[in-house]
């Protein structure tokens, strides 16, 4: 009997994902003869049992993907306005095509919705995902690589125009709690100053840095943020406040004060507009902001990014072949292995403060806001 894979995307959007598709179809299709299912825009798609038979030819080099997406999971699916869990829908859509597996491409909700479904007894399995480069267990996502490419070429083209106006350009990139993207573009684009998640900054050893490139004749600055950076005054607040909080409370009150006060810290990272504006006055030189946001997200995938997405893709039809499921197809040292959900859920990969970017960075004079 032939053997039916479902596949859909999940969470934001990024190139390479329509390479993904395309590779998990022609090789289901042609060394193994399985059947390949879409679904629409997601979870929501599966729900909702919402089918698209997806065409394979012509669409390795196109952005986004022709599946649709969304950010909906099985447990928590807007249903007239209401949160509600749709699991049993999820499974029933499954059992009503006859899948033997089902293939969720996507960052860190997707991993946890799919190991979600495992639980429930689905034959699962994930490929990694996403701009940022936040999946644990993984060298690198799908998308990564064509995103690090779009911001350089944006800090490539900046420099012109910081230094025509003497100014300094803040460039703010995707990435709230990693700082993947920004370091290597930073790197790559040649930025002065590089802010990272991972760093709290210091204000003042930024406008140090930047006073200091002045005097030596350099009049202008590019300052690559992570979109997630936060000021070292901010993280030691609310340090302070966490333990005034464990002083006079205890058990699960604390708890959800420290819960309460993470989520402020989170929300306050990030203000670019906030660390243009203290550049501004400190340093006294014109400042400006480019948001690059969606931009990153958008167009054909770079070579890298095609590679990999074909390389996951066909050894997901493998693992398929071999009834191997549960576990997220991961790209280590140059090869392509299963991790287990179990051990992928509830982690994310920041940038190690000892990482050899972060040490290439320093040497070549980068200041890290530090």
């Amino acid at each position: 009997m032939t053997k039916r894979i479902g596949v859909l995307t999940a969470g934001s959007d990024c190139p390479g994902l329509n390479a993904a598709i395309r590779a998990i179809g022609k090789a289901a299709s042609g060394d193994f003869g399985m059947e390949l299912v879409g679904f629409q825009d997601g979870f929501e798609g599966l729900v909702h049992n919402q089918v698209l038979q997806p065409g394979l030819s012509g669409i390795l080099t196109l952005g986004g993907t022709i599946l649709g997406t969304s950010r909906e999971t099985p447990r928590e699916l807007l249903v007239k306005g209401q949160s509600t869990d749709m699991t049993d829908a999820a499974i029933r859509t499954y059992q009503e095509h006859n899948l033997d597996a089902l293939v969720c491409i996507g960052g860190l909700e997707t991993q946890e919705s799919a190991y979600h479904l495992s639980q429930k007894g689905l034959n699962v399995i994930t490929l990694p995902k996403g701009v940022d480069n936040d999946v644990a267990f993984t060298d690198v996502t799908i998308g990564f690589d064509t995103a690090m490419g779009i911001a350089t070429e944006a800090i490539d083209r900046l420099h012109s125009t910081a230094h025509s106006h003497h100014r300094i350009i803040l460039v703010e990139v995707m990435g709230r709690r990693a700082g993947w993207l920004t370091l290597g573009a930073g790197i790559a684009g040649g930025a002065d100053v590089i802010i990272l998640p991972e760093i709290p900054y210091d204000i003042q050893k930024i406008v140090n840095a930047i006073i200091e490139r002045n005097r030596s004749g350099k009049r202008f600055s590019i300052v690559a943020v992570s979109e997630g950076g936060i000021s070292k005054d901010t993280v030691d607040f609310f340090a302070r406040s966490k333990n005034a909080n464990h002083r006079i409370r205890n058990g699960e009150a604390a708890h959800r004060v420290d819960e309460q006060l993470t989520e402020i810290e989170n929300r306050l990272g990030g203000s670019t507009i906030y660390l243009a504006n203290r550049l501004k006055k400190f340093t006294g030189l014109d400042t400006r902001i480019t948001i690059l946001g969606h931009l990153l997200r958008g167009g054909a995938p770079s070579a890298a990014d095609r590679v990999l997405a074909t390389n996951l893709g066909t050894a997901c039809v493998k693992l398929i072949h071999q009834r191997q499921y549960g576990v997220m197809l991961a790209s280590r040292d140059g090869d392509v292995l299963g991790v287990p959900l179990e051990q992928v859920i509830g982690k994310q990969k920041q940038v190690p403060l000892n990482h050899a970017w972060i040490e290439s960075a320093r040497l070549v004079g980068t200041n890290l806001g530090d």
